[in-house]
């Protein structure tokens, strides 16, 4: 134990452990005092920078007003008052190191800025975007609103939106012309406008994914207005928004809102992946809501109550045209079908749909005429002829796989070379029938040339009448 203490010192009634303390001399005593008391001054100053923020908030919470200073805080409202304000505190902190991005441009397809806050949109061929933040952070993004941004050669028709936070130490914001009480949406019609294909999957498919949640309360700006466009899908687009579509590019307005997305959500062509959706939205959600869009009829084929099934082929003014179809028509007669042939519209879109809606059936060769089976009755029979061309992929995930997404009965239809009207242009031994891939390989121009445009169809009939039957069997067993 320490010995010979000094003089006036008096020993507490304290022992150190008997190791510590056996045989040590009073200077070894001292020494060993003077270290602990060092260790505790490091413990204390480490406990207080760990926590001098979280002092720091409790103090700036003291002096706020959390609660008026001449009345105290109810006993059982403290905690619940003390720890939001301590939390969004912390929170705002813990942000400042990892600000969250303005816009998401991780997607395959589509970038898309979901910003809330203070939003300020100016047109007027500015295309610029405005995010008023407080947060002292500097965010810039150069968006094309047009869900096909790995297409290189179409995202350089469609507009670039700037969008851009505004700090406190930046420029003032712009001041509000006009200020709204619902969310804003921007999009383009631009890229591939005009082809049906494109039209559903690029634009009204990705519009419905982006607003569906807001069940009609949302306010669509385009970008690169086509009013020829809006005119042609008016019923659709008023369905997806109860007001007016804004024109982004002549309106020099800024428009102000609490939310606003720019660019559309999108996943594969004529696809939704409901696993990405909050509310689980489908392909079969979507055709009814153009069915409701519309005022179609038919959810479900109506051929064997009181009438036979009704069997649409559908019609091409161009190439890649049923060459022999008043010979086919017969067939399908005789297998029980009334039959219908007919050609899209361009313009009007209506019209069109309310007679693909009235039928059980749809036949046409690989096209974009095949995307009007958005308009079919659920359960109805989708079938596609295949052309020459080596055509299996895109066969099967622009049409095949969305039809069965749709949840259409799908049948295809392979023809053969004797049916190809190309047999009329190249020799049996030439390139265009016994290598596909060679001219796939001198690109999509010169494979379209051939294939795409070039090539009609002559049906066989005695083959094609083997897909006709299955196609009824589909409808009779359905309706078991």
């Amino acid at each position: 134990m320490c010995t010979t203490p000094p003089s006036g010192f008096k020993r507490t009634t304290g022992k150190l452990p008997e190791k510590m303390g056996k045989k040590l001399g009073w200077s070894e005593c001292r020494s060993f005092a003077s270290g602990l008391i060092v260790g505790c001054l490091l413990v204390s100053m480490t406990y207080f920078t760990m926590f001098r923020n979280d002092m720091e908030l409790f103090s700036d919470f003291l002096k706020s007003s959390a609660w008026p200073s001449s009345a105290a805080a109810p006993a059982n409202q403290s905690v619940a008052l003390l720890v939001p304000r301590l939390s969004e505190k912390t929170d705002r902190m813990a942000v400042k190191g990892k600000r969250q991005a303005l816009c998401d441009l991780s997607a395959y397809r589509t970038d898309v800025c979901d910003i809330h806050g203070d939003v300020r949109i100016v047109g007027n061929d500015s295309s610029t975007v405005l995010v008023v933040s407080s947060a002292g952070d500097n965010q810039s993004f150069e968006i094309k609103p047009y869900p096909r941004k790995a297409d290189r050669v179409v995202v350089r028709k469609v507009p670039t939106v700037h969008v851009r936070s505004l700090t406190p130490a930046g420029d003032a914001p712009p001041s509000c012309g006009v200020t709204h009480a619902v969310p804003g949406v921007v999009f383009a019609t631009a890229g591939y406008c005009g082809n049906i294909f494109h039209d559903i999957s690029d634009l009204l498919l990705p519009l419905f994914q982006t607003t569906r949640r807001f069940r009609g309360r949302v306010q669509l700006l385009a970008v690169k207005n086509q009013r020829w466009w809006l005119y042609k899908y008016r019923h659709i687009l008023a369905k997806l928004s109860d007001f007016p579509v804004i024109n982004y590019d002549d309106d020099d307005r800024v428009h102000c809102f609490r939310h606003a997305i720019v660019g559309l959500r999108a996943d594969s062509d004529l696809t939704i992946d409901a696993s990405k959706s909050a509310e689980g939205v489908t392909m079969v959600d979507f055709v009814a809501f153009l069915r409701g869009a519309y005022s179609l009829q038919h959810a479900r084929p109506s051929g064997g109550r009181g009438r036979r099934p009704r069997l649409l082929f559908i019609s091409r003014g161009g190439s890649r045209r049923f060459v022999n179809l008043d010979e086919v028509v017969p067939v399908a007669e005789e297998v029980g079908f009334e039959v219908v042939s007919a050609e899209p519209n361009f313009m009007d879109v209506a019209a069109f749909a309310e007679t693909v809606n009235s039928c059980d059936v749809m036949v046409g060769v690989h096209g974009a005429g095949l995307t009007n089976m958005v308009f079919l009755p659920t359960g109805a029979v989708l079938i596609q002829v295949v052309p020459l061309a080596k055509l299996d992929w895109i066969a099967a995930n622009y049409y095949a796989k969305p039809a069965m997404g749709m949840q259409l009965k799908y049948l295809q239809y392979d023809i053969l070379e004797e049916e190809s009207t190309l047999i009329d242009h190249y020799p049996r031994d030439h390139a265009v029938f016994k290598d596909p891939a060679a001219i796939h390989k001198q690109g999509w121009q010169a494979m379209g040339k051939i294939y795409l445009v070039q090539q009609n169809v002559r049906l066989r009939k005695d083959r094609f009448r083997g897909v006709l039957e299955q196609a009824m069997e589909l409808l009779e067993k359905d309706r078991q």
